[in-house]
């Protein structure tokens, strides 16, 4: 990603000229012959054909002309650590808005509701404007309805209040809740009171999802808010993946038919661990904060979003835009805490359309004592660690495999990665996926060779 994003494509405006030709008759030395002038437009024609013209780019999925696209970031710590304004601070000139997680509600009763304690100097002191979001968990039965709606709009009204008098730039209030589809007329009432009561300057956006494209209840949702985020990332079965590209571009394009509002498409910049049980049910998910081990026999795979993934994807939306797309919205700001995240560069680079630059390589070092006993030969002279090491500036996709050098009698692997043997030889394959960060090295295995020279072949 990030290639050739300095052209004039991002504006919107071709130029094409075409070469000139030595065969093209001239009717005298010193004169370039002119195309007759065509005759102007009769304005009555041209106010004719006008709103028709309007009517064909309005209905048109995609739009080709348009403002470049915004970026917003979601701060989603429950605990603001001082990593969390440190990343504010070092993105702070690529995004447009801050997106902070305010509050969540408990599962299945809106009169409990657990709210964050943001850096009210970090927020106050940003360059930026903030969207309050607010998590709705659970799903609420036709006869909570009116409970659920007022203390909703309560704790809303409430958190504005005290997010401004904190000296918070607010711009708007997001509602982020999975609605069961046969519940979106529910709210869509839900949203129009709450737009009624809401100060106008507040703009109200609400998360949506895919499942709901299918909804003859989604236009009218829709209409209840002032902005719409489409979630694109991890909403199927987390065995397909946590981003599909395919998938998303779908989604998108039938999205545009819904909304007459501007809206944008939230994607994500993390990875998480999935669990499922000796069933084939989801046990666990882990991801933005820590979660204890499921109990019982279960199988886990780590679920990433590659970075050239994404960058593909946002450099595709941004040459084919579908109608209404205003901006993007990246899932989560990323900080030195947060280890399943993007680093900060890698980040940066992808807003900035910059290329990628990781620069992973295998490389065979004398292991520490303490490995030397494990692996059972301290006084063996080729006994290595197998290294992978990224000297570039943005982060690594962890290769699939490594192969070993054939002239290796033995080896083992560690750190997510395992020894396999087939005809060819010895080779460390990868149990689950992940990045090795910009700057990063991760010990995957050993190996022991008599040679000081040892070859590695990479295989993504």
């Amino acid at each position: 990603m990030g290639r050739g994003h300095g052209s004039a494509r991002a504006e919107g405006i071709v130029i094409f000229a075409p070469p000139i030709s030595h065969e093209i008759p001239v009717e005298s030395p010193y004169q370039i012959p002119r195309k007759p002038k065509k005759k102007p437009m009769p304005p009555l024609l041209l106010l004719l054909l006008l709103p028709a013209l309007a009517f064909l780019t309005a209905c048109s999925p995609t739009s080709t002309v348009s403002a470049p696209l915004t970026q917003d970031a979601y701060i989603w710590q429950r605990r603001w650590t001082p990593a969390v304004p440190q990343a504010m601070q070092a993105s702070g000139d690529l995004v447009r808005t801050w997106r902070v997680l305010a509050a969540e509600s408990d599962d299945a009763d809106a009169d409990r509701w657990t709210d964050v304690a943001p850096d009210w100097t970090a927020l106050a002191a940003a360059k930026r404007p903030a969207i309050m979001v607010m998590r709705i968990d659970g799903q609420f039965a036709e006869q909570q309805e009116t409970a659920m709606q007022a203390a909703t709009i309560a704790h809303a009204l409430a958190l504005v209040k005290r997010w401004q008098q904190a000296g918070v730039r607010i711009a708007g209030l997001e509602i982020d809740h999975d609605c069961a589809t046969a519940r979106l007329p529910a709210y869509a009432r839900l949203l129009t009171a709450l737009r009624r009561q809401l100060d106008p300057a507040i703009s109200l956006s609400i998360t949506a999802l895919p499942t709901w494209l299918d909804s003859p209840a989604l236009d009218g949702l829709l209409a209840a808010a002032d902005e719409a985020v489409l979630q694109v990332h991890a909403v199927l079965n987390p065995r397909q993946g946590l981003f599909d590209a395919r998938l998303a571009h779908a989604w998108l394009s039938e999205f545009a038919k819904h909304t007459q509002h501007p809206w944008r498409v939230a994607l994500p910049t993390y990875g998480t661990r999935v669990t499922w049980d000796a069933n084939g049910r989801i046990a666990g998910i882990e991801s933005e904060r820590p979660m204890p081990a499921p109990a019982g026999p279960n199988v886990a795979a780590e679920l990433v979003a590659q970075p050239e993934t994404m960058a593909a994807f946002v450099s595709q939306i941004e040459r084919d835009r579908p109608r209404g797309l205003a901006g993007l919205v990246w899932f989560r700001l990323p900080t030195t805490d947060d280890a399943r995240a993007w680093s900060l560069p890698t980040w940066r680079a992808i807003l900035a359309r910059q290329p990628l630059t990781a620069g992973l390589e295998v490389l065979a070092r004398a292991p520490r004592p303490q490995l030397q006993s494990a692996a059972g030969s301290r006084t063996d002279a080729g006994l290595r660690d197998v290294m992978l090491v990224n000297s570039g500036g943005t982060d690594a996709a962890l290769p699939s495999s490594v192969r070993l050098d054939a002239r290796c009698r033995t080896a083992d692997g560690i750190n997510g990665y395992v020894l396999e043997t087939d005809a060819q030889g010895m080779y460390l394959r990868r149990t689950r996926d992940g990045l090795l960060r910009a700057g990063r090295q991760r010990n995957i295995g050993w190996l022991v060779c008599p040679q000081e020279n040892i070859a590695f072949h990479v295989q993504s």
